[in-house]
């Protein structure tokens, strides 16, 4: 397990401490089987936490960025894979800008799917 102080990567997706959520971003309150999923894979291999204590808010000008609200004292990060899993990542308490990485490609830019 790694504990990311202000900022860390698990596969294609960046973890970065913030002062606070936007005032734009908006509270997502689904959450599949108790599992906040962080970013959906193309291949199920979801970046999800299993703690109730982590709020999500979405970013309506850019659907790659996310921000977390880990009111806990602690929230891990797992990789739901069988196999070439990237480490547990734990974010220590407070708030946490989460982005999807992207690449150029001649069609523009796209997210980048690990």
């Amino acid at each position: 397990m790694i504990e990311i102080k202000n900022q860390g990567a698990q596969g294609d997706v960046m973890f970065m401490r913030v002062d606070a959520v936007p005032p734009a971003a908006t509270e997502e309150v689904s959450r599949e089987a108790r599992r906040l999923i962080v970013t959906h894979s193309e291949t199920g291999h979801h970046h999800a936490i299993d703690n109730p204590d982590v709020r999500m808010f979405r970013e309506p000008r850019d659907p790659l960025i996310c921000y977390l609200a880990v009111d806990g004292e602690f929230a891990d990060v797992v990789h739901h894979r069988p196999f070439h899993t990237h480490e547990t990542i734990r974010l220590p308490a407070g708030t946490w800008q989460v982005r999807r990485q992207r690449e150029y490609t001649p069609e523009g830019w796209r997210r980048v799917e690990d």
